[in-house]
């Protein structure tokens, strides 16, 4: 009963961190509402303690959240980024590894090598949830937000799979580079190919099944995507491969399973509203139990070393803030590097290329917060040697990793609105590409209606044929007043747009009478509740379509 009790209590305190958001005066990013929320609960008095089991944080609560990562991000802008994020996400992990590893067993001579190695691989890893949530989706430059969402979806694995050679190195003394790259190379297009193969097989089979059955509940499908990103990441890590980029493939598999012609609209519509409330409660979950675990992290760190003087809590505070800077002084060097190099390559094939500008290495250095991988990670550091002695440095490890997500949250806080300012907020820089889109639509629609239209009337009578071309007429004029909206011609544009605009009013008028009615149907027993989800349900949907339309004209 314990267990259910915590994970409602977690439940609640998500829940209510999206309430809180809405009553404050100002506005705080919903992480660190989160974390706060967490670091209230774990107060002694409430005696709500959750033990962190860095394991089963990673299977229950990564995937998921990568999946829907990989299904949302957009593949095309993934893809022209590419190099960018391939180079921050496998060469600036490395690096880190390397450079801040030698940094902290210089700085901390106490801690062994490859601990300090662990430490740093811990501390690689990026989280664009955290980041997305502290801004707000829209806030960042298109550009430079798929890159910053790119890196965090492949470095987790890099620095993962740098911390698992980094602890077989602490644990047995013994390290070999060309097993590790060749390690990493298998272990990373396995997880890959396995979350594909996963993906295409849970929605491949399923699909084949739906054409015999008159079934239309899509309940079964949409369930069986909420094992896909466990299934995935479970096998993977079965198999020695990496789990968190087989969920990542997955998610994007998905996506171009879930467009096909073959899946039902209701299907992907349930699919789109669950996965929605999945990533909310999730990403809820994960940042209060950070804030959950850090208080009893730092505080006992500062108990001890208040204990041993003064001067080591001084000694702690220093040894993060020193991390931090070696971390973003790397992080802004090798991102101007990439910069330069690039605007030098445009140069050569004679293409006009701005030179690294200042404000935007500035916002993808500190746009590299650290978030629940990184603290999962430097958990999951064993506790004692094979020979059952302590593994040297493991509690201070713990404590600099957990001062490195805070540190990181406040800066990109503080700093990102002000690096924002300024900067012109694009509401849609895809606007030219779905105007065509919608027109191309739009002519597509016209022409099948057309060619409908004349099979239909071939096999009826001529009163029927003329209801059809009465019926035909009406929804053409539709597109045809679409299309006229979407023209070229400033007049005729115009007017349509402000014909669109009456009767998306008075489309909404209806709706909302509609929804009245059948509500005074329900509370006078006419209809029942079965009825009136069905209907309510339709002009729900009329109603978004509606609205989707309207946000889109406006952008």
């Amino acid at each position: 009963m314990e267990i259910v009790f915590t994970v409602l209590i977690l439940l609640l305190a998500v829940a209510l961190s999206g309430f809180g958001l809405s009553l404050l005066p100002f506005k705080l990013p919903l992480p660190l509402i989160q974390i706060a929320i967490g670091a209230v609960l774990a107060w002694p008095g409430f005696g709500l303690h959750v033990t962190f089991d860095p394991e089963l944080f990673m299977l229950l609560f990564i995937p998921p959240l990568l999946f829907a990562d990989g299904w949302r991000i957009p593949k095309r802008e993934l893809f022209m980024q590419r190099r960018a994020i391939l180079m921050l996400a496998l060469g600036l992990v490395f690096i880190t590894v390397g450079v801040v590893g030698y940094f902290l067993h210089a700085l901390i001579p106490g801690m062994p090598l490859p601990v300090a190695f662990a430490l740093a691989a811990v501390l690689s890893p990026t989280d664009a949830v955290a980041l997305s949530g502290i801004v707000g989706r829209g806030r960042i430059p298109a550009h430079l937000m798929h890159i910053l969402e790119g890196e965090a979806l492949m470095n987790d694995a890099s620095g993962l799979v740098a911390l698992k050679f980094a602890i077989a190195a602490a644990l047995t003394g013994v390290f070999s580079l060309r097993d590790a790259t060749v390690s990493f190379v298998v272990i990373a297009a396995g997880g890959l190919v396995i979350g594909a193969a996963i993906s295409w097989i849970a929605t491949e089979l399923p699909a084949r099944l739906l054409r015999f059955s008159e079934d239309d509940d899509p309940a079964a499908g949409v369930v069986l995507t909420l094992l896909i990103p466990f299934a995935a990441y479970a096998i993977a890590e079965h198999f020695g491969c990496s789990g968190i980029l087989a969920a990542v493939s997955a998610g994007m598999v998905m996506n171009i399973q879930s467009l096909r012609e073959g899946i039902p609209t209701v299907v992907r519509i349930r699919m789109t509203s669950t996965w929605t409330m999945i990533e909310f409660v999730f990403n809820g979950m994960v940042f209060i139990l950070l804030g959950l675990q850090f208080p009893h992290i730092i505080g006992r760190a500062l108990i001890e070393a208040h204990r041993d003087g003064n001067q080591q809590v001084g000694l702690l505070l220093g040894y993060v803030m020193a991390v931090m800077v070696a971390l973003y002084a790397l992080r802004f060097v090798w991102v101007w590097l990439l910069r330069w190099f690039a605007a030098r390559g445009a140069a050569k094939r004679g293409m006009e290329s701005a030179a690294p500008g200042a404000r935007a290495i500035a916002m993808t250095t500190i746009g590299g917060v650290r978030g629940a991988v990184t603290l999962a990670g430097v958990l999951s550091l064993p506790v004692t040697l094979t020979d059952g002695t302590p593994l040297p440095g493991r509690d201070l490890a713990i404590f600099i990793a957990s001062g490195a997500i805070l540190v990181s949250l406040l800066i990109a806080v503080v700093g990102l609105p002000i690096l924002l300012a300024g900067i012109e907020r694009n509401r849609n820089p895809h606007a030219a590409e779905e105007r065509v889109a919608r027109r191309q639509a739009a002519q597509a629609a016209i022409r099948a209606i057309d060619d409908e239209h004349e099979r239909l009337a071939d096999e009826m009578d001529e009163a029927a044929s003329a209801r059809c071309a009465d019926s035909t007429a009406r929804v053409m004029s539709l597109y045809r007043r679409r299309l006229q909206a979407l023209g070229d011609d400033e007049a005729p544009r115009t007017a349509a747009r402000q014909a669109e605009i009456v009767e998306t009013k008075l489309r909404m008028v209806a709706l909302r009478a509609e929804r009245a009615a059948l509500l005074k149907l329900r509370s006078d027993q006419t209809i029942n509740d079965e009825t009136l989800n069905k209907l309510m349900r339709e002009i729900d949907l009329s109603e978004t379509a509606i609205v989707n339309r309207k946000r889109g004209a406006n952008a």
